[in-house]
Formats: C-alpha cells, structure tokens, sequence
C-alpha cells in the first residue's frame, strides 16, 4: 500500500468537497493579482507600442548639450546674484530702489517733457502716457519724491506700504475725475484719444463708476476716493483736519499759534527751552547747544517734584541734591536724537513734550532771557541764573565738578538682521524631519536673536508635545549642530520653541545697549547692561535690585567680559558719589585695567587672604549703616539719603558728625574659588552675612567663579544668593549647581547665557554685551581725568600694623586656630579626633597637638592617652587673639 509524504499531498491535491473553498479563493486571488497570462497579454501590448526613434545625429546632440551648458551657466550665475541680493543689508535694497527710481524718473521725463530717444525713451513714454493720459508730466515728479523717501528714511519701512496705498489711491480718483473731465472717451475712440483723457488708468476707474451710477454720481464718488488716498499719504484721521490745517497755517506764518505751542524747529544746531505763561514755575528753560554727536550724549530733564529742595541761584547743580534731574534729561534726549533717528525707536511723552517746546536760538541775544513772571506772583519778573552749557557737569562733594563719560566712546554695532537665507533654510530642514517622522506639527514663525534662533512649532489636534521633543537628536542631525534646545512650551504661547544657533552670529556691543531706549528712561546709577535675549530685545538689570548675582561658567565662556560689561556700565552711569567699589582680582590680569579710578574705595585686591579681610571690612561697614538706618528710623539706604539731601535729618545735639548720603557699595569677585581655597570659613561666612543682610544697606555682590562646584558654590552662598547668571559649562552637575537646573550644558559659548534674576521662574536665554579693551582704556581714562582716586583709610588691606606670627607656625595658622577651637570646646585633646575633624593626614595632626603644647593649650603627651587640655572655654577668645598676632 502505497503512503503519501506530506509535501507531495500539498503539490498535488485531490478535488473534492474539502477542496471547494480553497480553489475559490485561489480563483480570487487570480482573478485579482495579474498571474502569467496577464502578464503576457501585458509584454504583447508593450511590443505592440511604437519603437522608439532613432537616436539623433552626433552634431545636434553636441549642439544641444552646449546649449543646455550654457543656460544652466547663466541661470546659476543670475540665482547667486539673487541669493546674495536677499542677503543685502536692508539699507542697501532700499538705496538700491530708490535710485532705480530715480533712473525710471530721469527716462519719464525726458520722454514727457521733451521728445524721446532710443527705444528704451520711446517704450517708457509710450507705457507712461498710455497708463496716465494727461498727467504724464506729473510722473517723474512722483517717481522722484518716492525715490527721495526711500534714501532718506530707510529706518521707517512700515510707512512705504502706507504711501503706497495713498498714492495708489489718489492717483487713480484723480484720473477718473480727468477722464469724466476730457468726455469719457471709449475705447473704440481709439489710443490716442484715451491718452488726450484720463488714460487707461483713467478710464478703468470711472467707466464701472459711471456705468453703475451714472456720470452725475460717478464724479463725487471718485472725489471721495482721492480725498481718502490725500489722507492716508498724509496720515491725518479726518478728525484731525482741522488741527493740522492750523499747524500749516502756523508753519506759513497766516495764523498764529496757541498758548503754550511753538513753531516747529528748523535746521539749527542750538536750541532753548522755555516754560510757557501756564507751565510750572519751577520749571527752568534749557539750553542745547552743540553738533549732532554732542546732542546724542545730552540728557533727559525732569521738572523739580515738589518734595524736593529748591537750588540756590547762581550755585552749581550738585549732584547730590540733583532737584533738576540732569541725568534725566541726558539720558531722554539720548534716546529721542540716537535712538528714534538712527534706530527708528520713538521718543518717550517727557520728551516729545520737551521737542515740542524748543524754539530757534540760533542768534543768542545780548541780554540773558527772562522767563515770564510766577502766575499769582509779583509782577516783577524773576530771574534765573544761566543754566550750565554741558548738562551732564555734575557737582560731587568737595567742590569737584565730575563729567560723566560720554556715550561716543562705547562703539556702535552692526545693525541686527531679522532674517537671512540660514533661517529659510532651517526651517525646510524641520518641515522635513516632522514630515519624515509622521509629527502633524508645522513651524509658524521664528524669532531671530544675535547667537540664536527660536523657532516656534504648532501642534496639530491629539498630538502629544513628547513627540517633538524625543526628536531633539534627529533635529540635531537634520541642522547639522549638536546645540539644540527645546523649549516646550514658549512662555505666553501655545507652542514649542527650537532654539538652533545661528551660523551667522552677530556680535552685542555694550555701547548699542547703554544707547538703548530702556536704559535712557532708567535712571538708576546701578543699572548695567547685559546682553540681548532670543528675541533681540535689550536685556538691562538692575544690580540693586537683585541685589546679589552669581556669575559661573567654563573658561572661554563669556564670564570675564560680562564682569567687564558691569563695571564698565556703572563708570558711564554712575559717578564716584553714587556708586563705590571694591574689586577682588585673584587672577591678578583680569581687572587691571581698572586700576586707579575714583570709583575704588580700596586698590584691587589680587592677595586671597586681603580679600577675606576686605569682606570683612564690608561687613562693619555694613552693621555700621544698619547703626544709623535702626537710630533715624529708616528701613532702607535711598530713603536715608533722601532725607540727608533734603536736610531733614539732623545729627544728634553735641554731635560733630556731619550726615552725608552713603553711596551704593558694589563688591566685585572675579574668582570665588581662589578665595575658598585659601581661606573658606572666613570667607564663606563674611558672603553669606552680606548676602542676608545688606540689601536694604545698599551692598551688592557679584561672585563670579569658573569652577562651580559644592565645595565653591555652598549651599549657604546659593540659598542668600539669589540671581544667577550662568554661561556655558562643562556638565550638567555645573548647570545644576548654578541654576538648579540643566541647559546650561547646551549653550555654545562666548557670551550664550542663561540669565535666572530674583523672582523668574525661568531663565532667559540671551547673548551677552562685549566691550573691547580699547574702550574700557577710554572710559577709564575719562573718569581718571575726572577725578582722583580717593582711598579710605579704614580699609585694612595691606596697611596698619603688620600681624606678628610666629615662623614657627607658617601657613597653618587657619588649621591650627580650627584645632585650637576644636580640643578647648570639646575639652578633649585627641591626635586622631584632629584627624577626623580637620580631615588632615597623622603628621599635619601630630604637628598641630605639638604646636598647642608649646603654646600652653594642651598639657604633654602620655601615651595613648588623650592630652589634658589646659585652657578653658571662657579663656578661648584670648589664645585666639594670641594665636593670630
């Protein structure tokens, strides 16, 4: 009996009932999968296509090939002029228009005005009278104003679409009125008959207008359209007309101007100011005088508040009492003149006001001017003395006059771009990874900021932020960097921020800041300039406000020049009755430059353990200023020297001591470790009593370290330490220890920074400013010529009686006192203990118990016995003090 192997039952099946169902679906699967004899039927149709044809003669293919060379040549050539063109300074496109206007104007006119020549003559005169019919000759004129507008104020753009419009507007109802005018003429009267009239222009307006009104209504309706296009070129709302027809009635001298308005000002250079009959009469009138670069460094003034002393006449304005707010002034007109004309920022109310009230002085006159008479007053009039010619002359203590370093010698940087081909590109590659990887997210828009770029990402509905997030290494691969940070989400927007550094980095010049409007309207001496965020808008802090900062970072991050940018903003700012400092340079070469300006209370101090005694100084000024706070009853230094300046406060009776206002104290450490290396108890414990207590005494610290660890950065510093400013490290350990919390890590470097002040829950990305030595050599030499340094003598760094310590103990003084502490509160002397304690090796031990023996603290040894200790808790202090000399 024959058997079957499984796979011949498989190959050759029996039909049968069981086999009904699988030759159906078989039959289905033929029936829709092409098998061998659709696949024939399919090589039969092909093979019944034509041939293709013969291949082309040799020549015309070298021919063509050439041909195709050639256009692909030309085409690239013409797509890099393209690139380049949209990579152009602004500026430059906008002058690059203008003067091909002024060129389309020059060929208008000599084709309107005269007779043409050559064919480009007779094309545009052609185009132009068949577009404008009777009012060609006008033409070139308004290409010409347009080409004017463009080289002029190329800082304005936002105002070209405007005149665009308008004119568009005006031009088109003018010439439906001219056509209505000249007849209407069809076309079917022919080209030349439409150019006698409105043009086609003319007749495309008001053929639809009188076809659906009628000519009588045709007419008051295009007279509508032109006066609205009148309008918006002027930019005057309707309710407006009357008030601007009064000020060209003022500016052509028919009518006169009201109480208290001035003509507008013409060309001169030197400007005054005087109150009107019903302005405050505290008010002073202000003289300006001076060339455009003079005027950019002038300040904003302020009227005296009521709670503020009257000046003597006659007596030079005191910086001190200040009733006139000169720095207000300088900084105002600072950014009305450098800010609103060179960077399009708008000028703040105070000094619009003050613009609007200046008048032409051109010609002084003999006598000095006499402001009008107090109204309810006496009819005398009063006089004023003359107010000084440089405003930013400031009166200091002592009779010194102190000029504030102009702003001229902080350069200018480069004008910040909006948008470059890099960023269109970026954008393609992350449309291309959400599109690869299936994400239903697409990029809306981006921010462009000096070093980076935030691109802003949208989700679509039912998808889940951690799909864009665990694409951070795939992003990093598309764009070719390994510094991407995600953001999700962006702070006050329903998106996700990609944060990409920019391949074209763009550098933040210190002087653009202090240029800026947000540090002309603050007046505050200890506001520094820092940097610019994400978004490309002014980053200013306040260091009073902090009012202690932290600044870490990796070698070659940014760290030194942002200590550069702080000190160097409070030398332009401030004046040394303001602000006064103490620098703590260990590295001995960072800080140099700065040797010898009279803002320094003390020289700079390059020795660690000078350092621990300056800090210490720092903390007897400080209880020293809490003495006279707690004894006149304030709770804070600026309304103690409110008061001083006011005169309302008054030594005690018998007293000699003269009240003066205590200035800011800014303590400045450029390398915190070296500090802690050599002395951390004492060092640690002057910071942290700073830190919690000198706020309200006008004390501010700025601890920069490049080696944030525990050991550096303790846990007391960071707790009375809140503002951070970190730069880019090494780990995220360093990150954590900075911000408490990573991204620190995934910053690029020289200057990138994340900036945490007190109060923020995030921090802000931002690139921070850079000042060049040359700068800080002029700065400093200004203040130098200024004023001397003055030192005080209570600061004992390297002066006063020298402390006699024994050669016996050297360098172990620290450790021998911390012993010495140790074994007389414990009453137990102890080799091992010492070991423990101190975490010291058997010999520096041994040593230390010896150095306590001959000193009379601890009795002989005796074996493996503890030492008897000779001294007891109430007679520490004492072998402390003989113990340092």
């Amino acid at each position: 009996m024959a058997t079957r192997t499984p796979g011949s039952a498989a190959r050759n099946p029996k039909p049968g009932p069981a086999r009904k169902a699988p030759a159906k679906k078989a039959a289905a699967k033929k029936a829709a999968v092409p098998g061998p004899p659709a696949r024939k039927a399919a090589a039969k149709k092909a093979a019944a296509k034509p041939a293709p044809p013969p291949p082309r003669p040799i020549l015309f293919r070298a021919v063509r090939a050439l041909w195709l060379g050639l256009a692909h040549a030309v085409g690239a050539v013409f797509r890099g002029f393209g690139d380049g063109a949209r990579n152009l300074d602004p500026a430059h496109r906008k002058d690059g228009v203008g003067l091909l206007l002024l060129a389309l104007a020059l060929v208008t006119a000599v084709g309107t005005w005269f007779s043409p020549q050559g064919w480009l003559g007779e094309a545009a005169t052609n185009v132009v009278s068949g577009l404008f019919g009777r009012l060609d000759v006008l033409v070139p004129l308004l290409l010409l104003a347009v080409a004017v507008r463009l080289m002029r104020h190329p800082e304005v753009p936002e105002a070209n679409g405007r005149i665009l419009i308008g004119v568009s507007t005006l031009v088109v109802g003018v010439l439906g009125l001219v056509h209505i005018g000249c007849g209407a003429p069809g076309m079917s009267s022919g080209a030349t008959r439409i150019r006698q009239a409105g043009g086609i222009l003319g007749w495309a307006a008001s053929t639809p207008m009188m076809a659906a009104a009628g000519p009588p209504l045709a007419v008051p309706l295009l007279l509508l359209l032109a006066f609205f296009g009148l309008l918006v070129v002027t930019a005057t709302p309707v309710n407006r007309i009357p008030e601007r027809l009064r000020q060209v009635g003022v500016r052509l001298g028919v009518a006169e101007p009201l109480p208290g308005e001035e003509p507008a000002p013409g060309a001169a250079r030197a400007f005054s100011t005087a109150p009107p009959e019903d302005a405050d009469p505290d008010a002073l009138p202000i003289t300006i005088e001076g060339s455009d670069d003079e005027l950019s460094a002038r300040r904003r003034r302020r009227r005296r508040r009521p709670d503020e002393p009257a000046e003597p006449e006659g007596e030079p304005l005191s910086f001190e009492k200040d009733p006139y707010g000169t720095r207000s002034l300088a900084a105002g007109v600072a950014a009305d003149l450098d800010g609103a004309l060179v960077y399009g920022v708008p000028a703040s109310p105070l000094v619009a006001d003050i613009v609007h009230q200046v008048k032409d002085n051109t010609a002084p006159p003999e006598e000095p001017a006499v402001p009008p008479a107090r109204s309810g007053g006496p009819g005398a009039p009063e006089e004023h003395g003359p107010a000084p010619v440089r405003m930013e002359q400031l009166q200091l203590a002592g009779d010194i006059t102190y000029a504030l370093p102009p702003l001229d010698l902080l350069e200018h940087g480069a004008p910040a771009k909006a948008r470059s081909k890099l960023n269109d590109d970026v954008v393609a590659q992350l449309s291309g990874v959400f599109a690869e990887f299936k994400v239903d997210a697409r990029v809306t828009g981006f921010t462009r900021g000096p070093t980076v770029t935030r691109y802003e990402v949208e989700l679509g509905p039912a998808v889940k932020v951690e799909r864009i997030t665990a694409l951070a290494k795939n992003i990093a691969y598309a764009v070719a960097t390994p510094d991407v940070r995600i953001i999700s989400p962006i702070p006050g927007k329903s998106a996700v921020g990609v944060e990409i550094p920019n391949r074209d980095r763009e550098m933040v010049t210190l002087g653009d800041l202090l240029r800026s409007r947000s540090a002309a309207e603050d007046t505050h001496p200890m506001v520094v300039g820092m940097g610019k965020d994400v978004e490309g808008h002014t980053v200013m802090a306040n260091l009073a406000k902090m009012p202690h900062v932290l600044v870490a970072g990796a070698t070659g991050a940014g760290k030194s020049s942002c200590i550069n940018c702080l000190i160097t903003s409070v030398l332009v700012r401030a004046t040394p009755d303001e602000v006064r400092m103490v620098l703590v340079d260990p590295k001995r070469v960072e800080l140099t430059a700065y040797e010898g300006i009279p803002h320094l209370i003390t020289p700079i101090i390059t020795n660690p353990k000078k350092a621990a005694e300056a800090l210490q100084w720092v903390v007897r000024e400080m209880d020293m200023r809490y003495d006279d706070l707690a004894a006149f009853g304030f709770r804070h230094v600026d309304d103690f020297n409110a008061a001083v300046r006011a005169g309302t406060v008054t030594p005690p009776l018998g007293s000699e001591r003269e009240l003066t206002p205590y200035p800011y104290l800014l303590v400045i450490v450029d390398e915190l470790a070296d500090l802690m290396m050599v002395a951390p108890r004492d060092v640690e414990d002057s910071v942290v009593r700073i830190t919690q207590l000198a706020r309200a005494a006008g004390i501010h610290l700025v601890l920069a370290t490049q080696r944030p660890s525990v050991d550096v950065v303790t846990g007391l510093i960071k707790a009375n330490v809140p503002s951070r400013l970190a730069f880019a490290t090494s780990a995220m350990a360093d990150s954590r220890v900075i911000l408490d919390q990573p991204g620190a890590e995934k910053l690029i470097g020289k200057g990138d920074a994340l900036f945490l002040p007190m109060g923020a829950s995030k921090p802000v990305r931002m690139q921070g400013a850079f000042v060049t030595e040359a700068e800080i050599a002029k700065v400093v030499q200004h203040c130098k010529d200024q004023m001397t340094a003055r030192y005080r003598d209570d600061v004992v760094v390297g002066g006063g009686p020298k402390k006699e310590i024994d050669e016996e103990i050297g360098d172990d003084l620290d450790l021998l006192i911390q012993a010495a502490e140790l074994v007389v509160s414990t009453q137990f002397g102890s080799t091992s203990m010492l070991q423990r304690k101190l975490r010291v090796g058997f010999a520096k031990a041994g040593r230390l118990m010896d150095l306590m023996e001959s000193r009379g603290i601890v009795g002989p040894s005796e074996g493996s016995k503890a030492r008897d200790v000779l001294v007891k808790p109430d007679e520490l202090d004492g072998v402390l003090i003989t113990l340092r000399g």
